[in-house]
């Protein structure tokens, strides 16, 4: 089993984070809603087997990316201007990346990732 890892991430504003497709984006408004979406996008293949049905070979997906992690643990809170997240998981960076990307589009940066 892959160590867990603590991922840094910061979000400047939380109603630009959308991603480019509107039926995989986060729609929220809230840091804790955020938190909720990404958590449950980790931990379960939902959102990840969605997206792998819209592309046009969904054979061809690297089933790597629709890895999950029961444990994962997401939170977030409003800081000034921006939101702060704090991801926990075993899940590889790319994995990571790729829900991030799905739910919130380009607009986080990540910050740093340490040991869990």
């Amino acid at each position: 089993m892959p160590a867990a890892q603590r991922y840094f991430i910061s979000i400047g504003d939380l109603s630009q984070a959308r991603g480019e497709n509107a039926e995989l984006s986060f729609h929220g408004i809230s840091p804790g809603s955020f938190a909720n979406t990404l958590q449950s996008a980790l931990r379960e293949p939902a959102l990840w087997q969605r997206w792998k049905a819209l592309q046009p070979d969904p054979d061809a997906v690297d089933p790597m990316l629709g890895a999950s992690d029961a444990g994962a643990e997401v939170s977030a809170e409003q800081s000034d201007l921006h939101t702060e997240v704090e991801v926990v998981t075993t899940l590889p960076h790319a994995v990571v990346k790729h829900r991030l990307n799905l739910l919130a589009g380009r607009v986080w940066k990540l910050h740093d990732v340490r040991p869990a």
